[in-house]
């Protein structure tokens, strides 16, 4: 099974839709294998933003992340990568469709609720960014069976 990362934002912990966006990650079919809620250290929101750094855009970026605690997380299943995308949604919430998490719950791109990496390249540096492998669990889903052929 593939890993990938997914932060809820500042606005989405502050909005109080943590729980939101584990209903739909669980709801189909993907299993959490890790997850903390704290704020991001410097240093960190340096790294996981680093293609970023030079950008004009990244000192409001990191301003924002480091602005209040989010919600970190570690998604097991199939594709996980590509299947979290797809229910994150596009980057700009206008762009995003309706039924995805930014298309339903964002209205503006610097506030878009969520981030969830891109590639499962992405998905294994940023893991290794934000959690050592002794917090990530192993565990058997009782639906896995009838998830997967």
């Amino acid at each position: 099974m593939d890993r990938t990362f997914v932060m809820v934002k500042p606005d989405g912990v502050a909005r109080g839709l943590i729980g939101e966006v584990i209903t739909r990650l669980e709801q189909k079919g993907l299993k959490l294998v890790a997850a903390r809620l704290e704020r991001l250290p410097e240093k960190r929101v340096m790294e996981q933003y680093r293609e970023h750094l030079e950008k004009p855009f990244f000192p409001s970026l990191r301003h924002y992340i480091e602005s209040g605690p989010c919600f970190l997380m570690v998604w097991e299943g199939r594709d996980a990568a590509a299947v979290v995308r797809r229910i994150v949604g596009a980057t700009n919430p206008a762009e995003a469709a309706p039924g995805t998490i930014r298309g339903d719950l964002a209205m503006d791109i610097g506030r878009n609720v969520i981030h969830a990496s891109d590639s499962p390249a992405s998905a294994a540096r940023e893991i290794a960014i934000h959690f050592p492998a002794t917090e990530i669990v192993t565990y058997k889903r009782v639906d896995e069976p009838v998830l997967y052929e």
